[in-house]
């Protein structure tokens, strides 16, 4: 069994698995348009969840959001199972692709067969779509290859039930569109994907959130190199660039991603401020593009003074100021 499914390569996964189930369902957006409107922005530091032996940073929302409030904003049913039994996950699989309906799949990055294996590590909230099986393989659109790849049941069983934080549990998702998602809901969702992107960098509560986290880390690099040393706030720094570089989108990417949705939302609000607050996103993106090879220098010794430490924070100093202006420039323009 396999669905007429089409396989759109994307810069990130959740984005890419969200686009291309609403256009298989008849819905035509782009992965800026999903990003924004899900708002998608983001950076947490989160100490007590470490990810070999490091501490996390996540330059993006939380797992599966971006795709539940897109579709919540959009008007949209979202189906969403997860599973105790791996029997019970592969069955309801199964009759999902006998319905001709592709399913997203919350996976762990490890056991990923057809990942390079210098691309696989302990993380499980990467996402892609099954679309089909043929005899045992189950047919996978991954968002972020270039083509499409299949899994073994044995394989795909292994990916769904990953141990560890942010075990997917089986998870399947999709979206049940009944009605036209109008021109109307789509300016709408925009908005409302601005507004908590606004409320969520800028005035979340605590030092370890949106902009005030950026700042947190920045002062955190100081401290964590006279308190435990070089190799160690390398080690801490290289974590840094990894949930920037392979679990996010390179260089920053979200933040070209968000620049790139606000240059979309000009054509449903015409302000074109939007425009201009577009072009400083593109600008955080670049700072942390630099960033992420000053601390590549850390963590490979080739930058070892306190001097470099101090640049480090410095950088990411800038980073917060950058993206504490474009959101506040955007908190004032009237949606």
């Amino acid at each position: 069994m396999q669905i007429n499914f089409s396989h759109q390569q994307s810069a990130h996964c959740e984005n890419g698995v969200t686009v291309n189930l609403l256009n298989y369902s008849g819905l035509k957006l782009t992965e800026p348009l999903v990003f924004g409107m899900g708002s998608g922005l983001f950076f947490i530091y989160i100490p007590f969840l470490k990810v070999n032996n490091a501490p996390a940073f996540s330059y993006r929302t939380m797992p599966g959001l971006i795709f539940k409030r897109t579709c919540s904003r959009l008007g949209i049913k979202v189906i969403r199972k997860k599973f105790r039994s791996e029997s019970e996950a592969q069955r309801i699989l199964d009759d999902c692709l006998k319905n001709n309906q592709p399913v997203g799949c919350q996976v762990g990055v490890y056991y990923l067969t057809y990942f390079p294996k210098e691309y696989r590590f302990h993380f499980n909230a990467h996402n892609l779509v099954v679309y089909g099986k043929t005899d045992d393989r189950y047919l996978i659109s991954d968002p972020v290859m270039e083509d499409t790849t299949s899994l073994t049941e044995f394989e795909l069983n292994r990916v769904r039930f990953a141990k560890g934080p942010l075990a997917p549990k089986g998870q399947l998702y999709y979206p049940q569109i009944d009605a036209i998602v109008s021109d109307e809901k789509i300016v709408d969702a925009i908005k409302r994907g601005i507004k908590q992107n606004i409320r969520d960098m800028l005035y979340i509560p605590g030092p370890i959130a949106g902009v005030s986290g950026i700042k947190y880390v920045a002062k955190k690099i100081l401290k964590w190199h006279d308190s435990l040393g070089v190799k160690t706030t390398g080690l801490y720094l290289a974590q840094l660039v990894r949930m920037q570089e392979e679990i996010g989108t390179g260089g920053g990417g979200f933040r070209y991603i968000y620049a790139a949705f606000l240059q979309q939302a000009h054509a449903y609000i015409k302000n074109d401020s939007i425009i201009k607050i577009s072009e400083q996103f593109t600008k955080a993106g670049d700072m942390w593009r630099d960033s992420a090879i000053q601390s590549a220098g850390i963590f490979k010794g080739r930058l070892t003074d306190r001097a470099d430490f101090v640049n480090m924070h410095d950088r990411l100093m800038q980073i917060a100021e950058v993206e504490k202006d474009a959101l506040t420039k955007l908190s004032k323009i009237k949606l």
